[in-house]
C-alpha cells in the first residue's frame, strides 16, 4: 500500500503489545516499544464502557456472523508533525490486532489515509 506522508505502519497484539509486523520507521527508533505504547491506546478505548456499542431497542441483537470486536473503528491521535492512526481489525475469534499507521501530517492526507486502512484491515481478515 503506497501512502502519501507514510512514515511507518505495524500490525500490533493490542492485548499482548507485541508488534506482528512492521515496515518503515518508528517514532522513536524502536518498533517493539512502540507497538507496547499504541497498545496501552488501543487497550484505553477499546476497554472503556464509555465506547461501548450502543444500539437502540429497535436494533436488537447484532446479526449472526458480524464480528464482536472492539466497540472502536480507530483512534487518531494528532501530534505537532504527525497523525498517529489505529485501526481496529475485527476478526471471528478474538480482534485483538490493530494496524498503526505513522503518518507526517506536512505531507499526508488523513482522510485518504483512513479510507485506505479500512480497506486493508477488510482484507486482512478476508485473507
Amino acid at each position: 500500500m503506497r501512502l502519501p506522508g507514510a512514515r511507518g505502519a505495524a500490525v500490533v497484539d493490542w492485548t499482548s503489545g507485541l508488534a506482528l509486523g512492521t515496515i518503515g520507521d518508528s517514532p522513536n527508533g524502536d518498533h517493539e516499544a512502540t507497538a507496547a505504547e499504541t497498545a496501552e491506546v488501543a487497550r484505553m478505548a477499546a476497554e472503556q464502557p464509555a465506547f461501548a456499542r450502543h444500539s437502540s431497542p429497535a436494533e436488537g441483537d447484532r446479526p449472526p456472523g458480524e464480528a464482536a470486536g472492539p466497540p472502536v473503528e480507530d483512534v487518531i491521535v494528532t501530534t505537532h508533525d504527525g497523525y498517529h492512526m489505529l485501526r481496529f481489525v475485527e476478526t471471528a475469534f478474538d480482534s485483538s490486532v490493530f494496524l498503526h499507521l505513522w503518518l507526517n501530517r506536512s505531507e499526508g492526507n488523513l482522510a485518504l489515509a483512513r479510507m485506505r486502512l479500512g480497506e486493508l484491515a477488510e482484507r486482512l481478515v478476508l485473507a
